[in-house]
Parts: C-alpha cells; sequence; structure tokens
C-alpha cells in the first residue's frame, strides 16, 4: 500500500514534470539499502546518464545520506560530461526530506542546475 501511494503521488507529479533534450528529467528511485538517479530525455524516452551506489565501490556504506551525497555528485559529474547544466528535478514521489535531498543538494554543489 506504501509503495502504491507513492507511486501515485509520482504520477500526478509527471503530469508537469517533463524532460526535454535542453532541460532533461533528474530522476530519483531509493530503496532500503541503495539509492538510484537517471538523467532522463522523455521525449525520446533514453536515459541519459544513471549513477548508483553499487557503482561506488569506495564507498563503504549503505542507504544513508552519505550515500546519497556521493549519487548526487557522481550523476552531475556525469552529466554535466555530457554537456548538461540545467535539469528538472523530480523526487518520484518521495519527501523532498533526508536522502533525497541530500542528493540534489550535492548535484547542484556539484554543478547541476534546477
Amino acid at each position: 500500500i506504501k509503495t502504491e501511494k507513492r507511486q501515485k503521488r509520482h504520477l500526478r507529479s509527471r503530469q508537469y514534470i517533463i524532460g526535454t533534450a535542453e532541460k532533461p528529467r533528474l530522476n530519483v528511485y531509493r530503496s532500503l539499502s541503495n539509492i538510484y538517479a537517471q538523467v532522463i530525455n522523455d521525449v525520446t524516452g533514453e536515459t541519459i546518464v544513471a549513477a548508483a551506489l553499487l557503482e561506488r565501490l569506495e564507498a563503504n556504506y549503505g542507504g544513508n545520506t552519505e550515500a546519497a551525497k556521493a549519487v548526487g555528485k557522481a550523476i552531475a559529474e556525469k552529466a554535466l560530461a555530457k554537456g548538461i547544466k540545467e535539469v528538472v528535478f523530480d523526487r518520484g514521489g518521495y519527501l523532498y526530506t533526508g536522502r533525497v535531498a541530500a542528493l540534489a543538494d550535492a548535484a547542484r554543489e556539484a554543478g547541476l542546475q534546477f
């Protein structure tokens, strides 16, 4: 039931949040032990760059805010390398607090604008 409510919230917000080639969508998904981020062009339906805690092998932490900061920094670096400076933030139906906010703040600090 909790997941279904989050998915409903996400679908509601997705009516307004649309990623284009000029300004793609930065999507966040979090599980208990991991956090994932993708930069998506919704017009073509392709994922431009993605980052997850699973890739950060030097990081010895699980699903906490430090991990989210590492993923936020990684997604920003990858996006900037592809020439993406501006994105639309999609919190995925989650509250903008804790790990989701930490990921967003780290991505902003690393150079992404949203």
